[in-house]
């Protein structure tokens, strides 16, 4: 599965034709619009389970009203024309923020960051405006300067992360128990109380028990399923307004808000909780940005979606607007003002929609925890690429399951779209709020416009936000409890393995061996060297890991290759196929000591254990052929040591050296080719590695590359840390409690490292450790 040429030949990271743009804008419908679209069937009849519907008609034009201003200040004005801007690279979401703040104000949480690093061609976006002296260069220089900040920052942007988990979890539960909600128009109450929990629940199981599947089996039904919900909605919109209320549009003046708080008063602030679930889903716009591009994002939402929606809540409020003697409140819905010989239909497709809308976040939610994950935010969990075809696609067992769970308790427990809607409102203005937050730190940092602008943004945004998030916030009783229970777990559950992986790393950097020490052994090392390569897991991106000292003293025995690798995760969405490596000698050319560090981006692909070993012995053996003479020749060996190069994977189109194993198709002969090395006794893997013919190669060079295709040949042995993480005496009962019991627990728990599930049991050696940190 290769798919990091696709990635970078991916036409929507280049300049689009028409034909494109239409047909990415038609294919964003069903993956990111699914959820805002079903909003309709439950903005109503939330919002109304906290005021009474009047003859008068003021508090239905009044939400008619705040529901119209609301869809167009936030996701049309904020993300559609200023949000959406703010990619990194091509990627959206909170991360894709937190990522840009940390390369432009370096408050990055990764640790083992390098200089190196910042040349990568993601690392800088382009077309950025020279910096500017004044309060942001003072205000990126206090980010950098107080640790303090740099955790707010980093808590800031896990609060969003966690409400966009806790959102995967609320809005399939509301999303699919509102449409089967309809069947209470073709049913008594009491039969329907026995009907509509289990078919919500037996929909939610098999959407869930179907993930692992993928979505691009049916992901081709999505965009039509959507399309006719949303033709559906509007037709019936605007059926119902010539139908009952041709005057329906004039509520769409701000001044009918102004009557429905003078009327209301507390009860219609306590409503605006209700109201802001028809921006639920908004945020998908910015988050599958990856997936799309920003015009044809832009111009679904803006020619299908929000007309759509506008159409169908005018439909709505005039169908409410003549009839004022419903039998009870929570008949004031959706399917009420469905005419009566099309409702079955419309129940149909309004299931379909709901669970392409839950299908969209649930994918979501796999991917901002794949990128948590590889930012060091989140335990390792398995991750399943559900296609070889589509780059995102993916899915994560333990998270589904956690997911359907905890999906189901919440349909069960409230068994009614008023307390679901408390609680996925709370949830979706919360991740707005941390939005608005770290977009005024874009304008700011990376944009370098004016303080102002940013100050103008967050507080045009910030209050309207937090005006639904105190309204959403009241309601912590009936079911604003569930999404802050459910962030906060996740918050402790991201920030205590954080903090662990920090503390572990930090003892490693004090701990690790040095150059000097290494060469005081000689180029034997004051051990046996045996056939093979040696691949030495270590987080440290320079220095000898305590391990290996820890090792060689017990077994004072090692492979005739030795290599230092590290697989870190930089702080950009993608790591390009020729810049993935960084390799490097550690010590004189004749202790064949390397140092190998793999790059990847936090939305990358990771290679499986075959692909990764050869691209390792590839980078390896085209560094050695392109290394300089005065690399070799430095007095102080911990700079040599830092000194690396960038190499590019095998797959990569790179002219240099190519490697060949076991009948590989480039079959390439000449005075340029490296001799096979055969082993009389024991039957092995046939390497050889073919040169370019200029420029020539010293005999050093040659017998250094002899030597790399001998060990090759006799296999790898893995060696990997196995350690145990513990407070060291004297901490404080909370730093025993985070790591004793919290990191340890999380450690034990979660997975290897992703290179480390293929490698073969025999060809693996743990080497335990103790770290008091």
């Amino acid at each position: 599965m290769d798919l990091e040429r696709r990635m970078y030949a991916n036409p929507i990271k280049q300049k689009e034709s028409w034909k494109t743009v239409l047909t990415l804008a038609y294919q964003s419908l069903g993956v990111v619009y699914g959820d805002l679209s079903t909003s309709p069937l439950y903005v109503f009849k939330s919002t109304f389970a906290d005021i009474e519907h009047s003859e008068t008609n003021e508090e239905i034009f009044g939400v008619l009203s705040f529901i119209f201003w609301t869809l167009t200040l936030v996701p049309l004005l904020k993300y559609v024309f200023i949000v959406l801007r703010a990619d990194d690279n091509g990627e959206g979401g909170t991360f894709a923020l937190y990522s840009l703040l940390c390369r432009h104000a370096r408050v990055s949480s990764l640790p083992n960051c390098q200089v190196a690093d910042e040349e990568l061609s993601e690392y800088k976006k382009d077309g950025i405006a020279p910096r500017r002296r004044g309060i942001g260069s003072r205000l990126k220089l206090t980010l950098e300067k107080h640790r303090v900040l740099q955790r707010v920052l980093l808590v800031l942007a896990l609060i969003g992360t966690s409400m966009v988990i806790g959102d995967g979890v609320l809005t399939p539960a509301i999303s699919v128990f509102s449409a089967v909600s309809g069947l209470e128009l073709s049913m008594s109450k009491q039969h329907h109380r026995y009907v509509e929990l289990p078919v919500a629940c037996i929909i939610l199981v098999c959407l869930f028990a179907l993930q692992h599947y993928g979505t691009h089996r049916v992901g081709f039904l999505f965009a039509p399923i959507v399309m006719t919900w949303l033709l559906c909605i509007s037709a019936i919109g605007v059926y119902n307004i010539f139908h009952w209320n041709p005057h329906v549009y004039q509520a769409l003046s701000p001044y009918y808000m102004y009557k429905f708080f003078k009327k209301t008063q507390r009860g219609g602030w306590m409503s605006l909780g209700g109201i802001l679930l028809c921006i639920t889903g908004s945020e998908a716009m910015f988050a599958d940005l990856g997936h799309f591009s920003q015009l044809s994002i832009k111009i679904a939402f803006t020619s299908v979606v929000y007309p759509s929606l506008i159409l169908a809540y005018m439909g709505q409020a005039a169908y409410l607007s003549k009839h004022h003697t419903i039998e009870s409140v929570y008949r004031i819905g959706f399917y009420v003002s469905v005419p009566e010989r099309i409702r079955w239909p419309v129940l149909a497709i309004a299931i379909l929609a709901a669970v392409v809308g839950s299908q969209a976040i649930i994918t979501g939610t796999f991917s901002i925890i794949k990128q948590c994950s590889a930012l060091g935010c989140f335990p390792r969990v398995k991750i399943v690429h559900t296609s070889s075809e589509i780059h995102g696609q993916i899915y994560i067992p333990e998270i589904n399951w956690i997911l359907m769970l905890l999906c189901l308790a919440v349909t069960i427990g409230f068994r009614d779209t008023k307390r679901m809607g408390n609680a996925s409102g709370l949830a979706v203005i919360t991740v707005m709020l941390v939005t608005t937050c770290l977009m005024s730190l874009v304008i700011v940092l990376v944009w370098n416009q004016s303080v102002f602008l940013a100050v103008c943004f967050i507080f045009f945004f910030g209050s309207l936000e937090a005006l639904f998030f105190s309204a959403s916030l009241i309601k912590f009783l009936e079911g604003a409890w569930v999404p802050i229970a459910l962030a906060f777990i996740f918050l402790v559950v991201m920030y205590v393995w954080h903090y662990g992986t920090l503390k572990k790393y930090e003892f490693d950097v004090q701990n690790k061996v040095s150059i000097n020490w290494l060469l005081t052994l000689g180029p034997g090392l004051g051990i046996v060297r045996v056939k093979g390569i040696g691949l030495v897991h270590t987080e440290l991106v320079s220095g000898i890991p305590a391990i290996f000292s820890h090792f060689v003293t017990n077994l004072p025995a090692f492979h005739q290759i030795l290599v230092f690798f590290c697989v870190k995760s930089v702080p950009v969405p993608h790591v390009r196929p020729e810049e993935r490596f960084l390799v490097g000698r550690i010590g004189p050319r004749e202790y064949r000591l390397y140092r190998c560090i793999a790059r990847y981006g936090y939305r990358d692909v990771h290679k499986d254990d075959l692909e990764f070993e050869k691209d390792l012995v590839f980078s390896i053996a085209e560094f050695i052929r392109s290394d300089k003479p005065e690399h070799n020749g430095g007095v102080d060996m911990e700079k040599v040591d830092e000194k690396l190069t960038v190499v590019g994977t095998s797959s990569a189109n790179f002219e240099g050296i190519q490697i060949c194993e076991d009948g590989d198709a480039a079959e390439v002969t000449g005075p340029s080719e490296m001799k096979e090395i055969h082993s009389p006794l024991v039957q092995r893997k046939r390497v050889r590695f073919v040169l370019p013919e200029n420029p020539k190669i010293d005999d050093a060079t040659q017998e250094e590359l002899q030597d790399l295709m001998e060990a090759r040949e006799a296999g790898m042995a893995f060696i990997l840390g196995h350690s145990y993480v513990r407070a060291r005496r004297g901490s404080s009962l909370m730093k025993n409690l985070v790591i004793n019991i919290g990191y340890d627990f999380l450690r034990r728990n979660c997975r290897g490292p992703s290179y480390a599930h293929n490698i073969p049991h025999a060809s693996t050696l743990e080497v335990a450790m103790i770290y008091h940190v």
